[in-house]
């Protein structure tokens, strides 16, 4: 793994030279992100993102921290205790320039022996699932980390609307596999990471996966893009 994106992050960070990521799907053309989107404070946050710090509380786990600023908003403004974990070496490096405390490269998969009051799952969380069938064993790991009483807050979003639709309105979407597992790939400085699996779930979709694997789960909010919040717990 070149993790180019943790190294975009981390050059932003040092004042690197950073360039613009290139992203490109299964479904969708190379499309270009400015990294600094990452470092975005919580004013310029989505709705979704801001209604899932407000609600976060007690002791905190951040899965996929990226850059950090979800956590840094937790531990600098709301006083809690987070932990941040990531994949990504170079982005937790990132994040621990910017001050968080505890930032661990980590495999949520294998993290044991620690419990939290709040998980929070954002920016697409449900990406780290990678495909649907994959979704019960994250949605078991998740649980087993939950202090009773706890939550896990997570958005995804409905990328049905990004396929195309029939004369009858039916969308045109593949035959034999869900619709929202993507093939992702990622550009950066000229390198070209390995493609990854990488899932967007419709709310009804979730909403069966989360009841099915013993949790209750309440819609927060919609955005403007497809994209919601749930609070998922036990």
């Amino acid at each position: 793994m070149k993790d180019l994106f943790g190294k975009a992050i981390l050059d932003y960070q040092t004042h690197n030279s950073p360039e613009n990521i290139i992203t490109e799907t299964t479904i969708s053309e190379e499309d270009e992100m400015d990294v600094a989107y990452l470092f975005r404070p919580f004013d310029e946050m989505p709705n979704i993102e801001q209604k899932a710090l407000e609600l976060a509380k007690g002791k905190i786990l951040d899965v996929g921290c990226g850059a950090g600023s979800h956590s840094l908003y937790l531990q600098n403004q709301k006083k809690l205790e987070v932990t941040a974990i990531d994949i990504s070496a170079n982005a937790v490096k990132a994040c621990k320039l910017r001050g968080l405390k505890n930032a661990f490269v980590q495999d949520i998969l294998t993290l044991e022996n620690e419990t939290f009051d709040s998980i929070i799952l954002l920016m697409n969380g449900t990406g780290i699932f990678g495909t649907l069938k994959n979704t019960p064993k994250f949605l078991q790991k998740l649980k087993s980390l939950l202090n009773p009483g706890g939550q896990i807050l997570i958005d995804s979003s409905d990328i049905i609307y990004m396929f195309d639709e029939d004369e009858d309105g039916a969308f045109e979407v593949p035959a034999n596999s869900y619709y929202g597992e993507l093939e992702f790939i990622i550009q950066y400085k000229g390198e070209t990471e390995d493609s990854f699996s990488w899932l967007y779930l419709d709310y009804n979709t979730l909403q069966n996966a989360a009841i099915a694997n013993g949790f209750q789960c309440e819609l927060i909010l919609e955005g403007e893009h497809y994209d919601y919040l749930v609070r998922l717990s036990i």
